[in-house]
């Protein structure tokens, strides 16, 4: 069985585009921005040579040395934060005041990492154990030439996550950007190119669907990792299972976060945080809150503020400074989550936010207006599949039993959070330890929600994919272990 990896509605995909190249189109204007061409495949070929060449020597240079050429490319990194947020805008949509988060985050995880590596890469010693005359120990060595399909909603974030550490393991890296952010990757390989990186070791590839999977089949690629859709993270998996021999791939791939607000929750903070959970680069994040379940009891009040705030966004052109709410990536993900929220209001939900508060949001633009839907229930589509879009289902549950129960009933599994006044009342952090246990998710928030510590680990569970991406279980991920077992003493 063969998968193709298809590429996203957002790039040029009309019968007269060319097949060799890809066109990015802003997604507020539907203007072209920029267009890369492809690679043949002897050019693809050669590339992953160069690539499996180059690594062979940068591992060989020495743990500290290539710390200190990743201390460099924070430095680089971070004297672009002038030039990125216009460039990032007219890629992929976000409001430009919301663009240097982005920046801060990729240095945050980049700064963390490095400031781990030389203990997660370390040798574990086994000398309490050794007996007289043995010494064992297991080193951690980099898998080779590691494939990064990176996203376009968060690229500089989702880059880093992977790209980083590989390189400070020893392996060399290939990124095939999304054809919606094709600027993003090639501007962080300039920083690390910048920072001393040698340039077969970092390389950036604009592929095809096609050339993507020749590329994860290609036996010099030792792994591939993969942030993106359960479709396209399915056709990864079984590209790389169709290859000769046995690759490892990590991935990250779609969720339905929920959000259970309890009795005792603070709504001054907890309703903030929730809209904005919700709501930011307009709902198109891995871990957007989507759906939400809360406390009969408080209900009512929690609805009428979500509401009320949620009105108050400013919905337009993303390159002004004013605008809060930005376009979704594309006029087809515009349409699809029109059509998922009016399958909701069929089947019986009631939209709170009257559409025409945003004018922007027409038919046949990528402006989608913010929706809260309440009257919800699982048989909908809006609770219970990926949206990616401004909108979220509000449902009324009346215990933690029956919370638990619906957080649970997802085929998604990356985070979860739970509001509760775990400050005032030492029974609420009880419960929320409780649901801790019984969630089955990746990440478990308290108070929290839409964000990666880099000091934990990033996974997920059920189609929210697999493998581990931050913390030191992120250098696991990008090394494999090989076992040292000497018998120094041989005479008698």
């Amino acid at each position: 069985m063969s998968a193709k990896i298809s590429s996203p509605p957002s790039t040029s995909t009309s019968p007269d585009a060319d097949p060799s190249s890809q066109t990015t189109l802003i997604p507020h204007s539907q203007e072209p921005l920029v267009i890369r061409t492809y690679p043949s495949e002897s050019q693809l070929e050669r590339s992953i040579q160069y690539a499996a060449a180059a690594q062979e020597k940068w591992a060989r240079v020495p743990l500290g040395q290539r710390i200190a050429i990743g201390r460099r490319f924070v430095e680089e990194f971070g004297n672009m934060r002038d030039e990125i947020p216009l460039e990032l805008t007219l890629q992929m949509g976000r409001p430009v005041s919301q663009v240097p988060g982005e920046i801060r985050g990729t240095l945050d995880r980049a700064e963390y990492m490095l400031s781990i590596a030389e203990s997660a890469l370390a040798d574990i010693s086994l000398a309490d154990t050794d007996k007289p005359g043995f010494r064992r120990f297991i080193r951690r060595v980099p898998f080779g030439v590691v494939l990064v399909v990176a996203p376009w909603n968060y690229p500089f974030l989702v880059m880093i996550n992977s790209v980083l550490p590989a390189l400070i393991a020893g392996n060399a890296v290939i990124i095939k950007p999304s054809p919606q952010t094709p600027l993003a990757a090639e501007r962080l390989v300039s920083a690390f190119h910048k920072a001393g990186v040698p340039r077969d070791v970092l390389q950036v590839i604009h592929l095809s669907p096609e050339l993507t999977t020749a590329a994860v089949k290609n036996p010099l690629i030792d792994f591939a990792v993969f942030t993106g859709s359960v479709a396209g993270g399915r056709a990864i998996d079984i590209a790389a299972a169709e290859a000769t021999g046995f690759k490892g791939v990590g991935l990250e791939l779609g969720g339905k976060d929920p959000a259970y607000v309890r009795a005792d929750a603070n709504l001054d903070y907890t309703v903030p945080e929730l809209v904005d959970g919700a709501m930011f680069n307009s709902g198109q994040s891995c871990c957007a809150v989507e759906r939400i379940y809360v406390h009969e009891s408080i209900f009512d009040d929690f609805v009428s503020r979500y509401v009320e705030l949620t009105k108050k966004y400013r919905l337009g052109d993303p390159t002004q400074p004013e605008t809060n709410l930005g376009p979704v990536v594309s006029l087809a993900s515009a349409e699809r989550i029109r059509k998922q929220v009016a399958a909701a209001i069929g089947a019986g939900a009631k939209a709170l936010i009257p559409e025409d508060l945003f004018a922007a949001a027409q038919p046949g633009t990528s402006y989608v207006a913010p929706q809260v839907l309440v009257d919800v229930n699982h048989t909908m589509d809006v609770m219970t599949e990926e949206t990616f879009g401004p909108v979220v289902g509000i449902q009324k549950v009346a215990s933690d039993e029956e919370a638990i129960a619906l957080m649970n009933d997802s085929p998604y599994g990356l985070t979860a959070s739970v509001w509760t006044n775990a400050e005032g009342n030492p029974e609420s952090e009880a419960a929320f330890l409780q649901f801790v246990d019984e969630l089955h998710t990746g990440t478990v928030f308290l108070n929290r929600c839409d964000y990666l510590d880099p000091a934990l680990a990033w996974t997920g569970v059920k189609n929210s994919g697999r493998g581990v991406s931050l913390s030191k279980f992120g250098y696991d991920q990008l090394t494999r272990a090989k076992s040292v077992h000497m018998k120094i003493k041989t005479s008698q």
